[in-house]
């Protein structure tokens, strides 16, 4: 049963004017997790019931906005209370789905109590920072066009794999890793371009293409033209993703949790629907040798932060085949 379907089930409950309304989402967790409402107030809610000798300092939370850390006592259990994250803010309740479900699926097999109250602490400031990119005015358009370029290989990687999820969980630069997709001993950082700099890649650090812990590097290089109201927008490609992934609910969960990392939000849709992208050149650079670059071992003592770019037609010697890259990225 999904999250939401519960709290609206327990939004319908007359029996309770005051107190705290629970009930589990899954008979297979293994620990007392729950989906809860606090009433009257009818706060969405996740309750963890844990020993007052666990309790935790909420205080320490209290500078949060949208969401809230409250310890409510069991009068039915003195020596057991619950502790509470509620949602404040109705505007996120979208967002407190799909994290709360994801929270669900990472806790259900601990037992330990210090070990959950812990791992639903430690969730808070991430959940605080999505949501406030939610009152933002939407993403850059710099940073549209890399969105589109990483869901661009995404699509293309999922479509060549038999395993969705692993595609999924290997996309991180939702969350500002050094590349954009990374599993085991390989990694592929994305870039796009457009307009009058298709020739020139702009590398963020040091280390982005540095291979020196990395067996396989690969750089995928997206050249795109953008036009009002013509080609595939950012809305559209996201929807593709999804529908690509839809019979698989933690992929899909996992995928939206991304988007969400990434600054994307329903609320802003509109600001994306008129833009299109349209591919004008793709290429495939592996990462290796002699390679156009700037890396760590190379700077001198006191050199650090460094920015470059990389001219694309002094790249040509080190293309590759798209069917050997995705041979390559196995899990």
């Amino acid at each position: 049963m999904k999250i939401d379907t519960i709290w609206q089930e327990l939004e319908s409950d007359q029996s309770m004017q005051s107190g705290l309304i629970y009930k589990r989402l899954s008979a297979e967790m293994n620990n007392d997790l729950y989906v809860a409402l606090k009433v009257p107030e009818k706060l969405r809610c996740i309750a963890a019931h844990i020993s007052k000798s666990h309790e935790p300092t909420v205080q320490t939370w209290s500078h949060l906005k949208d969401i809230k850390v409250e310890i409510f006592n069991d009068n039915k259990q003195p020596d057991k209370s619950f502790l509470l994250i509620l949602l404040l803010n109705q505007i996120h309740k979208d967002i407190f789905s799909v994290l709360c479900e994801d929270l669900f699926v990472q806790v259900s097999q601990v037992e330990n109590e210090k070990d959950l109250i812990k791992a639903l602490l430690n969730r808070l400031v991430k959940w605080e920072t999505l949501f406030q990119s939610v009152s933002q005015q939407g993403m850059t358009g710099e940073t549209q066009r890399g969105l589109y370029g990483e869901l661009f290989f995404l699509r293309k990687f999922i479509l060549k794999s038999e395993n969705n999820f692993n595609c999924v969980n290997s996309w991180l630069g939702p969350s500002r890793a050094l590349q954009d997709f990374q599993f085991g001993d390989w990694a592929v950082e994305v870039k796009t371009t457009h307009g009058n700099n298709h020739q020139k890649i702009h590398i963020s650090s040091e280390r982005q293409l540095d291979d020196t812990l990395i067996p396989f590097l690969v750089l995928y290089h997206l050249s795109l033209d953008i036009r009002t109201n013509h080609g595939e927008s950012l809305n559209e490609i996201v929807s593709s993703v999804r529908s690509i992934i839809s019979s698989d609910a933690n992929c899909l969960n996992t995928f939206r949790i991304k988007l969400y990392e990434a600054g994307y939000f329903d609320i802003h849709l509109q600001l994306y629907e008129n833009t299109g992208y349209q591919v004008r050149n793709e290429v495939i650079y592996r990462v290796t040798g002699d390679f156009p670059r700037i890396i760590e071992s190379s700077l001198a003592q006191g050199v650090g932060d460094v920015k470059y770019s990389v001219i694309v037609t002094d790249c040509t010697s080190y293309s590759v085949k798209e069917t050997d890259l995705f041979n390559r990225l196995t899990f």
